[in-house]
């Protein structure tokens, strides 16, 4: 009876392990199987984002290239971490961090590129009309242009005469520079540009005075920008003051800070103070931004 018990005892063990055995062996494949598509569709849709980007700020980098480094440092930065600090929300918040760096790196760079093309844009329209005022066509002026002027503005207007070269109408040509570079300025000048094209007029004086009014609109927004710093500059050190005032109370009472996040009332203290900080920083931020 005994030997019985023992026969059964050991089947249902062997069933149970194999059970567990194979649900894991289950359970680990689908997890590989769902990696491997996630990675898949996750390296799609980066190389294509970061090919789309680089073309658009004329950036020959090899995307396959940035998945790889940025696969890396997804893995060893957080790994790293957490073999350095041994605390999980550090580990989580760098992994977050590395994962969402490669769009704010490129939007940095786009809105870098814009304002430099904004402020070319004034000198440009200067020398459009002096060309054309000296008897050149549209066309030699712009390709002057291309040939004297910076990047960016020099790439953009290089690739609208290539364009222009290869057979693409001029209202398309400007629709797409306007889809590269939306920024309000360049939108007065594609404006001109269709207006004289479709009744006619003095481009060059049309350039000149539109070069002169973009000049003056910086002039002012830089003034505007000089006397608001002190303002933008508040807003920051009364946003960063609290903080640094709690760190200086935790290095002296550490007990009695603690309560912070350690009791529940501490947690709703901290919850109303960051929703308290945020809001007085963007509203400084509202009253110190000036739109021109």
């Amino acid at each position: 009876m005994e030997t019985i018990y023992d026969l059964t005892g050991n089947a249902l063990f062997i069933i149970t392990v194999a059970g567990v055995f194979l649900s894991a062996t289950l359970f680990m494949y689908w997890l590989m199987t769902t990696g491997q598509k996630f990675m898949i569709s996750y390296k799609e849709t980066f190389t294509e984002s970061a090919s789309a980007n680089m073309s658009d700020m004329f950036m020959s980098i090899d995307a396959n290239r940035l998945f790889q480094f940025n696969l890396i440092a997804m893995f060893v930065l957080p790994i790293l971490t957490w073999l350095i600090l041994g605390d999980p929300i550090t580990t989580i918040a760098i992994f977050c961090l590395i994962a969402f760096m490669p769009t704010m790196i490129y939007r940095s760079m786009r809105k870098r590129r814009l304002r430099l093309f904004e402020e070319q844009l004034p000198d440009a329209l200067l020398m459009l009309s002096g060309s054309m005022k000296a008897g050149a066509s549209l066309n030699i002026a712009l390709e002057n242009l291309v040939l004297e002027q910076p990047v960016p503005l020099s790439q953009e207007f290089e690739l609208f005469m290539r364009e222009q070269q290869i057979g693409t109408d001029f209202d398309v040509s400007l629709q797409h520079m306007e889809a590269r570079l939306p920024i309000p300025d360049f939108a007065m000048l594609t404006s001109a540009l269709r207006i004289n094209r479709e009744i006619g007029g003095n481009l060059a004086v049309i350039m000149e005075s539109l070069g002169d009014t973009l000049r003056r609109k910086h002039q002012m927004e830089g003034k505007i920008k000089s006397l608001t710093a002190q303002g933008k500059l508040q807003g920051i050190v009364m946003t960063g003051l609290p903080v640094l005032l709690g760190f200086l109370l935790y290095m002296l009472e550490p007990a009695s800070m603690e309560k912070l996040w350690t009791t529940t009332i501490g947690w709703i203290v901290l919850g109303i103070i960051l929703v308290m900080e945020t809001l007085g920083y963007i509203m400084i931020q509202k009253i110190t931004a000036i739109d021109v």
